[in-house]
């Protein structure tokens, strides 16, 4: 791909300082620029790089006021961060618009699919299986029977999603994420364990991301659920029958037991764990590696610890944790005391 300054400049809106018709062929941090490529400066911390960067052209605000030389094209714009982002934007989508369906690539004959899809090498769509418009299925991705995919959404090399599975349009999957594997449900008999069968299936509403190598497990009956806007790390297990409230954000190695509800807006940091049958208030906010028991009612809250409760209780508590030989010395040497 390659683009002048003065094509790039017209999409940001911006106003070119230097050579209009140098050509762009890559982006680049702004430390590490190269010839060919565009970078951008937004943070004063990085603004000796400018005046050495190799970088040909650098995205700038309208108020820069350089104190030396700069070698490079600059198009000044609003905001420097934004226009870069929307720049980068516009890069993945020219990079991830793969169309047509390889030759070996299995679509069922009873699959209905959209136009404008993508199917790498070794994709397969199953039986029954409706697939939208403009879906980017890649390489070695399974779609079991009956699966209904949204039109616009992305499955990257590797996604697996089992029979009877519903992913809503633009929807983002990362490779090696598991859909609609059975739930853990066993249960325990004289001879040994007995395994549940799994018959529902996972439902995820439109908008929604799930980062690479998770497992989303299907319903024993019903539905396992990830609403509208739901954005997840890498390595998130959302066991049977848990269903996840609108535009929550799930950050690496989260685990949410089966049939709890959470509600919307909640920001769960990296890996906490969450048991069963349980239901968490809207805009709920816990921390890294907290562990909750218990169901939270009262929107809002931000928790922490292990088991965990309300942060401002267990900063106080946590002081006395690192505190604790010293204050058994102090009871212990009282003890003595009264004992004398």
């Amino acid at each position: 791909m390659e683009f002048s300054a003065q094509q790039i400049a017209g999409v940001l809106n911006g106003t070119i300082e230097g050579n209009a018709d140098i050509k762009i062929t890559k982006l680049s941090k702004i430390e590490e620029g190269v010839p060919g490529s565009i970078s951008f400066l937004a943070n004063p911390a990085y603004t000796q790089y400018i005046y050495d960067t190799q970088a040909s052209l650098v995205i700038v605000n309208k108020d820069f006021a350089p104190t030396a030389p700069i070698a490079a094209t600059l198009i000044r714009v609003e905001s420097a961060a934004a226009a870069f982002a929307k720049l980068l934007e516009m890069y993945n989508q020219v990079k991830l618009n793969k169309t047509g369906v390889s030759k070996q690539a299995y679509i069922s004959d009873s699959a209905k699919v959209g136009s404008n899809i993508y199917a790498g090498e070794f994709a397969v769509v199953s039986d029954n299986a409706v697939i939208g418009n403009n879906v980017k299925i890649y390489p070695q991705v399974y779609i079991g029977d009956n699966v209904t995919i949204g039109d616009n959404t992305t499955l990257f090399a590797g996604v697996k999603i089992y029979s009877d599975c519903v992913v809503g349009k633009d929807c983002i999957i990362h490779s090696g994420t598991v859909i609609g594997s059975d739930g853990f449900r066993f249960e325990p008999q004289n001879e040994g364990n007995t395994k549940v069968p799994q018959i529902g299936n996972v439902v995820i509403e439109d908008d929604v991301e799930i980062g690479a190598n998770c497992a989303i497990d299907r319903a024993t009956l019903g539905s396992t659920i990830l609403r509208k806007g739901v954005k997840f790390d890498n390595l998130v297990h959302i066991a049977h029958n848990v269903e996840i409230g609108e535009n929550c954000y799930i950050a690496a190695a989260n685990v949410v037991a089966g049939s709890t509800r959470i509600g919307k807006r909640c920001m769960f940091s990296g890996q906490v764990g969450i048991v069963g049958h349980l239901q968490i208030a809207d805009d709920t906010i816990i921390t890294a590696q907290s562990g909750i028991s218990k169901s939270i009612t009262k929107p809002g809250q931000v928790f922490m610890g292990s088991p965990a409760f309300d942060a401002n209780k267990y900063r106080k508590a946590f002081i006395h944790f690192r505190n604790l030989d010293s204050i058994v010395e102090r009871v212990t040497k009282l003890e003595k005391q009264t004992q004398q």
